[in-house]
């Protein structure tokens, strides 16, 4: 009989704390590398190392293997690799204003030509009034207008040569150029004018209007000399304005001369001052006969044009950028377009286009939870938008009714290596039904939850464990320490021959067994200080075991532990309440009579059992069919239950169970 006992001994393998070389943690190696995840690690690391569209990584495995601080980790060694990425500043679209232009600069060079437009701007508009109110200036334009004036003189002579022939004379008036009759050779006033006959007025009315269509030609011939007289002076002050220009910002051109877009901004630049230099005139220095500008924008407001918004600064980076985006909305991947309330309307301009996670992350990488990132409206959806047109847009999606003026800001190139990080149920989801999601996720990293139990991997769970030590200050841990931890990794994983990849879990029992050791006053943690922490954890979580335990005592609970009886047999369910499982025995009862019904599975007739444990008693009932129904049918009625249990049961482990406590009632030989 002894042969088909279990010896105590093989209940559980110790471990053998000579596996380490060293009395304690303090003399062993630290490191952080990822264990027993070499499938993982591979797929991770070649999905980074190819730079083609779609090869994107989905990490798949249970939370507490690692994928999230090992993903950051390796994407953190591939950036190293790589230089920092362009910065990207926004800049005013003198052609198109309501759609900014991105330009993009070496690292570092942003914020340098974001200071080298804000100084050239604060100069110009120091000197542009000083050109315009200088003496040289004034004296130019005195000649323009001598010049003209003589001009206009001379036409007006001819003119009034002609009306004198009428008794007329014209004058220069604020209404412009207007007939006046003439009495005794002197203009007549308006007194003089009213105390007319009508008759004498009706002729003079006539005999004006006739003037007025004979000396048509020489007015126009006034007005076009006045036209061109304004036209010179036009062209003078923006042939000043352009020699301040070309003083100052020729030199920030040629500077920049190799960055085409730079180039092309500071030339459209420099065509817009020239058009709009008024704006850079004080108030007092405005010329009242010219109109100053036919925008109600204000000045403040119409200066941002020449500002540049820094949208990117990546100065005093030396390489790649790896992001963990924590909140993955869609305004924190993509960026927004922000507004500002004036009088009830929103309004924005370049300056106010903000970045998203995506553009910081822009020639590197970044990382992103899936069940995050499918909980956001818009964010799945617009990742796969800029992923396959491998460009960012910034637009608000929300709708606002009073806007006055939005913006479509171009759209910046992407380069990034997207991880997404989720358990295998969202990845089958996502792989079965999003089409896109094949296309650009190309690459699965899976962590395993468990890897085998050799000396090699045990000794590289002592160095994990040393490597916690020294990063969070922990006491040493000794051999014996570490022996315990190997076996409580054992059995995390649930086989003698394996060890646990949910390194979390091992975490928490490394750091309550360093608290437990400081409350008894120990220098160094000792196996007693670890086995204290799993036994306190368990008892912190499993009152329900105890009232069950009690109930099985106080036989509210009916289960016979000695002798023997037909059809029962004990089996042994798990309940797991989340941090802490347990085995709970129930007493399983079958009776069997004669009929034609069957084996009838109680607990699925009142809808207490799963699918699983239904398809376990179909098996059994194909078994006996099998067994003892070729020849005749099997007229048989079996009812299968579990003693007071009231709730729900689930598996296919009570299948051979139930197989001997059928066997036992149809044999009628009773069980152990």
């Amino acid at each position: 009989m002894d042969k088909y006992l279990v010896p105590v001994e093989k209940l559980k393998k110790k471990c053998d704390p000579n596996l380490f070389k060293y009395d304690t943690t303090e003399e062993l190696p630290a490191s952080r590398e990822l264990i027993g995840q070499d499938r993982a690690m591979e797929a991770l690391k070649y999905g980074l190392s190819i730079q083609k569209k779609g090869y994107n990584i989905y990490v798949s495995g249970l939370t507490g293997t690692g994928r999230n601080s090992y993903s950051y980790l390796v994407a953190s060694e591939f950036a190293e690799k790589r230089k920092a990425p362009k910065d990207w500043c926004y800049v005013f679209n003198f052609k198109r204003p309501k759609c900014p232009k991105a330009i993009g600069m070496e690292p570092g060079q942003g914020k340098e030509f974001k200071k080298d437009v804000e100084q050239v701007i604060k100069v110009i508009g120091t000197e542009i009034p000083k050109t315009l109110t200088s003496k040289e200036y004034e004296t130019n334009r005195n000649l323009l207008y001598t010049s003209h004036q003589k001009r206009v003189q001379k036409i007006t002579n001819e003119l009034n040569a002609l009306a004198k022939q009428y008794n007329f004379i014209f004058r220069h008036t604020e209404r412009g150029i207007l007939s006046i009759p003439l009495i005794d050779g002197k203009p007549m006033t308006d007194e003089e004018l009213e105390k007319l006959p009508e008759a004498e007025i009706e002729e003079l009315v006539k005999t004006s209007n006739e003037l007025n269509q004979k000396a048509y030609d020489y007015v126009q011939r006034i007005k076009e000399v006045e036209k061109e007289y304004l036209q010179a002076v036009k062209d003078l002050r923006e042939e000043n304005v352009l020699k301040v220009l070309d003083n100052h910002l020729d030199a920030l051109m040629d500077k920049y001369k190799d960055n085409k877009d730079i180039w092309e901004y500071l030339t459209d630049m420099k065509m817009d001052i020239v058009k709009n230099y008024q704006m850079f005139m004080r108030e007092e220095e405005k010329e009242i006969f010219e109109p100053l500008f036919k925008s109600m924008d204000r000045k403040e407001d119409f200066m941002k044009r020449y500002q540049v918004n820094l949208f990117i600064d990546n100065n005093g980076r030396s390489n790649a950028p790896v992001i963990r985006e924590m909140n993955p909305t869609y305004y924190n991947l993509f960026g927004k377009i922000e507004y500002v309330n004036e009088f009830g309307v929103l309004r924005t301009d370049h300056m106010r286009i903000r970045p998203g996670s995506l553009h910081e992350a822009n020639g590197g990488y970044i990382i992103i939870q899936v069940r995050d990132l499918l909980q956001n409206p818009h964010a799945w959806d617009g990742l796969k938008r800029a992923l396959t047109a491998e460009e960012l847009i910034i637009e608000n999606i929300t709708g606002l009714n009073v806007i006055s003026e939005t913006l479509r800001p171009q759209p910046i190139p992407l380069d990034v290596k997207v991880i997404i990080i989720g358990d295998y149920y969202l990845y089958q989801l996502l792989y079965n039904f999003d089409d896109d999601f094949k296309k650009l996720f190309k690459i699965r990293a899976d962590f395993d939850v468990e890897m085998d139990k050799t000396e090699e991997n045990i000794r590289k769970i002592g160095s994990f464990v040393a490597y916690q030590c020294k990063e969070e200050g922990l006491k040493p841990f000794d051999k014996s320490a570490l022996a315990a931890i190997i076996e409580r990794s054992s059995r995390i994983a649930g086989n003698q021959n394996k060890l646990t990849a949910k390194f979390n879990e091992l975490v928490e029992i490394i750091y309550e067994a360093d608290q437990w050791a400081s409350m008894d006053g120990r220098d160094v943690v000792t196996r007693e200080d670890v086995m204290k922490a799993i036994e306190k954890k368990n008892y912190r979580n499993n009152t329900y075991e105890e009232k069950l335990m009690e109930l099985m005592e106080k036989n509210t609970i009916i289960i016979d532990t000695k002798g023997e009886k037909i059809g029962e047999i004990n089996g042994l369910s798990v309940i797991d309440s989340g941090q802490y499982a347990f085995g709970r025995p129930s007493k399983i009862t079958v009776n069997t009579y004669a009929g034609k019904e069957g084996i009838i599975n109680i607990e699925r007739e009142v809808e207490q059992s799963g699918s699983i444990y239904d398809k376990g008693v179909l098996i059994l009932g194909g078994y006996l069919g099998e067994k003892y129904a070729k020849n005749f049918p099997l007229t048989l009625t079996a009812s299968i239950t579990f003693e007071q249990s009231y709730s729900g049961i689930d598996g296919d482990s009570a299948s051979s169970t139930e197989l001997y406590a059928l066997l036992s009632s149809l044999a009628d030989k009773p069980i152990k």
